[in-house]
Parts: structure tokens; C-alpha cells; sequence
């Protein structure tokens, strides 16, 4: 059973940054594929960035250039810095944890930090 333990989230205001971080329990870790997902209320969970057990990033359009993901293997963490935050960033923020190997797949999500930004 994976577990996902997230941390970093707040409120801060419009231009601030923060940083997310996000620690898995399992040794699978370093071969599986790691996310930041998020929820503002009303709508539905959307992506914000992935980043592949090689290390390839994926960014939503509108973070592209103000987030970014990366990875510590050692630590089993996933983080996301948050730069230049906009009040439309507010939300959930979900952290998840995807491995699909030897016909085994694993999708964890952990429990949501909550992410405000006030303008």
C-alpha cells in the first residue's frame, strides 16, 4: 500500500511563491511517475505537472513558467515550487504517484494540501 504525505501548502499572496512537497512510503519510487494534480472549487481536478521517472517535466499552459517539478530519489519526494502565484491557482493540490510495470498498476493520490492566493 503506497502512501503519499504532502506538505507546503498555505496562503500567500499574489506574486509569492511556495513550494510543495510531497514524500512516498514505497521503495518503488524511483521507477514510477510522479504528478501534481489540483482542484479549485466548482471545477474539476486538472493537471499541473508530471514528471517521468527519467526526469522528462510536463507543465499545464498556464504554470509552464512559473512552476516547476522535480524529483529527490533519494528521499522518495516530489516537490513543486510555486513562483509568481495568481489568485487562479487557488485550489487543491494532489499529489500522485503512477507505476504500471510487470502487469502491476499503481495510481495513489495523497490527501490534498490547500493551496490559497489572495490578490
Amino acid at each position: 500500500q503506497v502512501q503519499l504525505v504532502e506538505s507546503g501548502g498555505g496562503l500567500v499572496q499574489a506574486g509569492g511563491s511556495l513550494r510543495l512537497s510531497c514524500v512516498a512510503s514505497a521503495s518503488m519510487f524511483s521507477d514510477a511517475d510522479m504528478g501534481w494534480y489540483r482542484q479549485a472549487p466548482g471545477k474539476r481536478r486538472e493537471l499541473v505537472a508530471t514528471i517521468t521517472s527519467g526526469g522528462t517535466t510536463n507543465y499545464e499552459g498556464s504554470v509552464k513558467d512559473r512552476f516547476a517539478i522535480s524529483r529527490d530519489n533519494a528521499k522518495n519526494t516530489v516537490y513543486l515550487q510555486m513562483n509568481r502565484l495568481k489568485p487562479e491557482d487557488t485550489g487543491v493540490y494532489y499529489c500522485n504517484l503512477y507505476r504500471h510495470r510487470f502487469g502491476v498498476r499503481v495510481d495513489a493520490w495523497a490527501q490534498g494540501t490547500q493551496v490559497t492566493v489572495s490578490s
